[in-house]
């Protein structure tokens, strides 16, 4: 009796998961695919948008854009649990393109730098001919970002200085991601080698066209005990253009290392009682 319920058990395993895979006809991939299409312009993780999606991914399974993409809603609306389920299966469906995108996300939204990097460097090994770009940019721009969140100050220096010289051997020194001078300077500056990163900030400031509250609140960081009045007047500058949103910041996400305006009316009071008991 034993031996044939463990048979019946296998028996409805097995039907189980045949009746859980779907044959997907190619009418039902075009219908998918249209219906994916015709949704793009809605926008991400609207309720509309997420019905289209799961109608789209429900005719076919296999729709990896579209898996991605309600995926990125669930993030968007903090459901964790749901986004990495559903990235997952993207990753799976084509991981030449999300499996570095993922570590994006890692990076980006929950500060997962261990597994960002993991992800990142699975993309080396996926297309090992190809430097991939999630979001545009180098996964050596994002690498650097994650040893800097891991405070692992000599790979960070060492993938953002990969990624600026390739870029600039590339394209130019001009078309380089400017956030990438910011990131290697306040890399330089957690690692005290201030005179290098004094010209990365100044860097951001030629490109910037003279206006970024970041690099010249970490100028007036490393001024403020050699020249505080220098760095009171520079700091002058920084308050105006963040006030001018003239900072580094992202929509959905605290970015890493983002300054604020507290940050910024601190260092200008620990400034002004550095002033007043030198006079």
């Amino acid at each position: 009796m034993k031996s044939y319920h463990n048979y019946f058990y296998v028996f409805l395993l097995i039907l189980g998961y045949s009746c859980a895979e779907k044959t997907v006809l190619e009418e039902d991939i075009e219908r998918s695919r249209k219906i994916y299409t015709e949704g793009e312009k809605l926008t991400q993780g609207s309720i509309e948008s997420m019905l289209r999606l799961e109608n789209a991914i429900e005719i076919d399974p296999n729709n990896c854009d579209a898996v991605r993409e309600l995926s990125v809603a669930y993030l968007k609306r903090g459901l964790a649990h749901r986004w990495k389920l559903q990235f997952d299966k993207a990753v799976e469906c084509d991981p030449n393109i999300w499996q570095p995108m993922r570590g994006y996300l890692y990076l980006s939204f929950y500060r997962d730098y261990k597994k960002a990097i993991a992800d990142f460097n699975a993309s080396d090994t996926l297309t090992p001919n190809f430097i991939d770009a999630p979001q545009g940019q180098s996964v050596d721009y994002w690498r650097g970002m994650a040893y800097l969140g891991l405070k692992d100050y000599k790979n960070s220096l060492d993938f953002f200085n990969k990624y600026i010289n390739t870029e600039t051997k590339e394209w130019g020194e001009d078309m380089v991601e400017v956030t990438a001078f910011l990131y290697r300077g306040i890399a330089l500056f957690e690692n005290l080698n201030f005179e290098l990163a004094l010209k990365d900030f100044d860097k951001v400031l030629v490109y910037n066209r003279g206006n970024s509250a970041d690099a010249k609140y970490y100028k007036a960081l490393i001024l403020k005990d050699s020249n505080p009045i220098e760095a009171k007047h520079i700091l002058e500058s920084s308050i105006e253009d963040f006030k001018n949103s003239f900072y580094n910041q992202r929509d959905y996400v605290e970015i890493l290392k983002q300054i604020y305006l507290e940050d910024l009316l601190l260092l200008q009071q620990e400034l002004k009682e550095k002033i007043n008991l030198k006079s």
